[in-house]
């Protein structure tokens, strides 16, 4: 018989206690700790050393008797079955031999490593005061109604649609809502070939790139602007020019001459805050129809506003097909369900359907039937409130702090959003600010990766409230103050 102190539940793991115990199992058979035809502990002694109930042990017995990884023999007990999937045996091969390949002249493109994710640590939960952009709180996530919706998603009416092979195409119910609800609040109407669904904003900006630049093409961006789009149109090998953004955004009148292609965030800058005028939207709009450039609107944040009408978008005021759309659930439903929408033409929608198709034909069709659920029930838009209600709070709160500290503000203070885009001390680096911080316990993100420059950045840094509570905020800014005060001596 297996001994029962050959069992240990990993108290760091998640999911149910049966499927914890399920899966300590089949781990052990498949590493060949457990060998076929031993004996297992019965299931009242294994209870009783786990400290579970016994009908726990059970049916977490009995799930793998159903897979074939355990027997079960009359009044014996459960064995490990003859018929488990077993480890393979691999024969001795010795030491492993040098790697006599020069990755560094091998690889043909080297992305920024660690890029996207902006230096958050990974268990940027266990910081007490977690000031970090695009993370979820779980208090303003409607689980209960999620999990509906997932379960809705595996039912046997939604199976085809959840397992077959869609090749190119999307969710009817998701593009329907998108088309029907998500666009004409902003103004835009399009049709179902006018719409792609994407793996989030990344994605969709990935897409955009690779169709509309190569190396004899210019594109213009934000600086500072969004850092992983920087990388993205490195990949392209484009010509790619930086456009100062000041107050009002990005100054249509300051756009260089020959750009091609024009990426922004006229709604929410990436990442200062600042709103670009409706005047400024329409001189913008009039200089690309007069050069023949496209232009790309990450419309990434704009749900998470006050109570007042945002701006129209700029695609709503094309009048040429000038501006591809690009929309995201990521901020204001939850960054690990990756997806968001393409907007534009038929024809280019065309092409960027098929280019995805050769990378990941489609984003999961359980994810997109979940997500048309859960939107076409009412409970985003429901979330959406609770969640622009709560971040407006902690806003106030965190310029109310921010104010009483004397930290200085760089970007825009109206509500909307999810962050605050502030200016360090004359002299303070961002980056030892952010190090200092860190060992207190505190996460800021410095504003170098913003800019074309890193020097250029390093007085900035962005400290977000979408992971915080309003009641963590004021000390947590005391101690930004703190730090920064150091610094200065």
């Amino acid at each position: 018989m297996i001994s029962v102190e050959c069992f240990l539940l990993d108290p760091n793991r998640g999911g149910t206690l049966q499927n914890r115990i399920r899966q300590m199992v089949a781990e052990g058979i498949l590493a060949g700790r457990l060998r076929p035809g031993e004996r297992m502990p019965s299931s009242r002694r294994l209870a009783e050393h786990l400290g579970v109930s016994r009908i726990t042990v059970t049916l977490a017995y009995t799930d793998l008797v159903a897979d074939d990884y355990l027997r079960a023999q009359g009044r014996s007990g459960y064995f490990v079955s003859e018929n488990a999937p077993q480890p393979g045996d691999f024969p001795e091969v010795g030491a492993r031999g040098t790697d006599a390949v020069d990755w560094s002249r091998a690889l043909g493109h080297r992305p920024a490593s660690g890029q996207l994710s902006m230096g958050k640590p990974r268990n940027w939960r266990d910081f007490r005061f977690p000031f970090v952009y695009g993370q979820a709180d779980p208090a303003l996530f409607d689980h209960a109604n999620w999990r509906g919706c997932m379960i809705q998603a595996l039912g046997q009416k939604d199976f085809a649609r959840m397992t077959d092979d869609q090749f190119e195409q999307d969710d009817p119910g998701l593009l329907e809502y998108i088309a029907r609800h998500t666009l004409p609040r902003r103004g835009i109407l399009a049709r179902g070939d006018e719409i792609l669904v994407t793996l989030g904003a990344q994605n969709a900006l990935w897409l955009t790139a690779q169709l509309l630049l190569n190396q004899r093409r210019s594109a213009g961006i934000e600086d500072p602007g969004y850092p992983g789009l920087r990388e993205i149109l490195n990949q392209t090998r484009c010509r790619v020019q930086g456009i100062p953004v000041g107050p009002r955004g990005l100054d249509p009148v300051a756009l260089p001459e020959g750009l091609d292609v024009l990426f922004c965030t006229p709604s929410h800058h990436c990442p200062t805050g600042a709103t670009m005028p409706l005047d400024a939207r329409h001189a913008l709009l009039k200089v690309a129809n007069e050069r023949g450039m496209l232009v790309i609107e990450d419309d990434y944040e704009f749900e998470i506003s006050p109570d007042r009408a945002p701006l129209p978008a700029l695609k709503s005021l094309d009048r040429e097909g000038r501006v591809i759309h690009i929309g995201s659930f990521s901020k204001s439903l939850f960054p690990g369900l990756r997806l968001g929408f393409l907007v534009g033409p038929a024809p280019f929608i065309r092409e960027a359907r098929a280019l995805r198709a050769t990378v990941l034909r489609h984003p999961p069709g359980l994810l997109q039937r979940a997500a048309a659920h859960f939107l076409s029930l009412g409970h985003y838009d429901a979330m959406l409130r609770r969640l622009t209600r709560a971040f407006a709070t902690r806003r106030s709160v965190m310029l109310g702090a921010a104010e009483e500290h004397g930290l200085t503000v760089a970007g825009a203070t109206e509500d909307g959003g999810s962050s605050l885009w502030m200016r360090t001390p004359k002299g303070v680096s961002a980056v030892e600010l952010a190090r200092l911080l860190k060992d207190r316990s505190v996460l800021i993100e410095p504003g170098t990766p913003f800019f074309s420059t890193a020097h250029a950045g390093d007085g900035f840094y962005r400290i977000a409230y979408s992971s915080i509570t309003s009641e963590r905020i004021p000390e947590g800014i005391q101690r930004i103050a703190g730090a920064q005060a150091t610094l200065v001596r």
